[in-house]
């Protein structure tokens, strides 16, 4: 298949065009690594001049009488945190947690969920007969939402309760004077 003579210069042209598209290219991509070099030299520069020295001088005068003086303080507060990770903060979000666990078992049960509906339907009806609240057609998706606020709402209420009740009453002390040991062996 032959090109005919002014689509030959035609191609010949866009060529020319592409080449020289091409070598202006190359020309700012040389301009641009230019500027980047001296750019990341005069950074260099600045960082060896201006911006290590004021970290040297902040160090010496700031951080290090901080940490000679500071060490007895730093285990201190150390101790104090660990002491209060392990006494205070573990144990309540272990407690936070056993607590969601139980709200979404007991959400589970068939009879919490039976209660649950037969309250909504309880408050619907007795918000209605009052006027506080205008009967609209009745929709699943209205009935999901007031079935899961209820549950988060027994959930909050059962977390709190589980969180506030005396625990002193759950735990068994060893009493190891009543064991006798085996002596048959």
């Amino acid at each position: 298949m032959a090109l005919s003579r002014k689509r030959r210069k035609e191609l010949n042209r866009l060529k020319g065009q592409a080449g020289d598209l091409w070598e202006g290219q190359k020309e700012l991509l040389d301009h641009a690594s230019q500027i980047v070099r001296d750019a990341s030299r005069q950074a260099a520069h600045y960082a060896r001049e201006e911006v290590s020295p004021r970290i040297r001088d902040t160090y010496e005068d700031t951080v290090r009488p901080a940490v000679r003086s500071g060490i007895a303080g730093a285990r201190s507060a150390a101790t104090t945190g660990r002491d209060n990770l392990v006494h205070n903060v573990l144990p309540a979000m272990s407690s936070a947690l056993g607590t969601a666990l139980a709200a979404i078992e007991v959400a589970k049960n068939q009879q919490v969920r039976d209660a649950i509906g037969r309250a909504t339907k309880i408050g619907t009806d007795a918000g209605t007969r009052v006027g506080v609240i205008k009967p609209k057609p009745a929709g699943a998706g209205r009935y999901i939402l007031i079935g899961i606020a209820v549950v988060a709402a027994a959930g909050v209420a059962y977390a709190a309760w589980q969180t506030l009740r005396a625990d002193d009453d759950l735990w068994i002390d060893d009493d190891d004077s009543s064991e006798e040991p085996d002596d048959e062996l």
